[in-house]
């Protein structure tokens, strides 16, 4: 498969390569250094990445790797604690890194970020609407802040969150407003938190004695919520999956959902019209799918089509919040058979 300018780049700009090179979330790069003959160790967030790889690339367990290649998504939390981890794992030892984006998806903080774990940051000049970073000189002091732990007084939880998931160590509007909502149980259901992000629905659901079940595709996010429910003695079992593929048919009585709007840095909400959709083989027949979401995305067809009648429980000018009971005799179809799911952009 040819390489994409990003990926292109980023290997022009590497130069030469020693044998054994880090590629850290660029499936496409990683596969073709293993098809040139290189030991490639690789680390990918996204499992849908880290489904994509070849067989020759082996998983990076942290070890010291004198030449990184990475691609840049939109968050500087997640580059900051990869480049935090990777001068801590240099120990003063030469490290290259080159990281690249595309113009539109970087920043003069991204520099300033890789500035605080390395002496010597440069950018590249700029090629087919991409540009490339390069961090060299890894800091023996340089300090890692992630994951970062903070106390939700909303909520009266403590949450944990590494560099990479939605929102950080806070609560979001969005996510408030969800659980402001969500009804008082009044007998333990199975649960599942989709799209569990740092974890803070899991812990509701858990604290209010629900058998729950968390799942992201992100392998920072499963690490936070494991972290939130351990530092509030609450448990759950996770799942880093796409969606709910990893769940059973009729395996649930509640699922709750504050979806994703983006694929990697772009704005996409096809993935969370995917999960949505696939919520009415997880639920039980009666079961409810509580979701909240930006209120300009026409979420509603989807739900009432894929999963059952759907009810605004709650709006402001930004969120809706809503309740849809799985029922499959009462779906409204609302495109014809076998329609591809519209892409929506934010």
């Amino acid at each position: 498969m040819p390489l994409d300018p990003v990926s292109r780049l980023v290997l022009d700009e590497a130069g030469s390569l020693p044998t054994r090179v880090l590629v850290v979330d660029d499936p496409d790069l990683a596969n073709h250094l293993v098809d040139v003959g290189h030991d490639v160790l690789a680390s990918c967030d996204d499992q849908r990445d880290q489904q994509r790889l070849s067989e020759g690339v082996r998983e990076w367990g942290g070890a010291y790797v004198e030449v990184v290649l990475a691609r840049l998504g939109k968050a500087i939390a997640s580059l900051d604690e990869l480049a935090a981890e990777l001068a801590q794992r240099a120990n003063g030892r030469p490290l290259h890194l080159v990281a690249g984006g595309r113009d539109k998806h970087l920043t003069p903080a991204m520099n300033l970020t890789l500035g605080r774990s390395f002496t010597d940051v440069h950018a590249s000049r700029g090629r087919q609407k991409s540009r490339v970073l390069h961090a060299s000189g890894p800091r023996r002091d340089a300090e890692q802040r992630w994951p970062k732990h903070a106390y939700v007084d909303d909520l009266g939880l403590t949450v944990v969150a590494h560099g990479g998931v939605f929102a950080g160590p806070r609560l979001d509007p969005g996510t408030r407003l969800l659980l402001r909502t969500l009804p008082s149980p009044t007998a333990a259901l199975d649960a599942i938190d989709l799209a569990c992000g740092s974890g803070l629905i899991a812990a509701v659901l858990a604290r209010a004695g629900h058998r729950v079940t968390a799942v992201d595709v992100s392998a920072a996010a499963i690490a936070s919520t494991r972290a939130t429910l351990a530092a509030n003695g609450l448990d759950a079992t996770l799942f880093r999956s796409d969606g709910l593929t990893a769940l059973a048919d009729a395996s649930a009585d509640l699922i709750v959902c504050n979806p994703p709007f983006h694929l990697g840095a772009s704005k996409d909400s096809t993935p969370a019209m995917g999960m949505l959709a696939d919520a009415g083989r997880v639920l039980r027949a009666g079961g409810e799918l509580w979701c909240v979401y930006n209120a300009h995305l026409p979420y509603l067809p989807t739900l009432r089509a894929a999963v059952g009648p759907t009810l605004v429980a709650a709006r402001n000018r930004d969120f809706i919040v809503t309740r849809t009971r799985n029922a499959p005799g009462e779906r409204l179809r609302t495109e014809p058979p076998g329609a591809a799911v519209p892409k929506l952009v934010r």
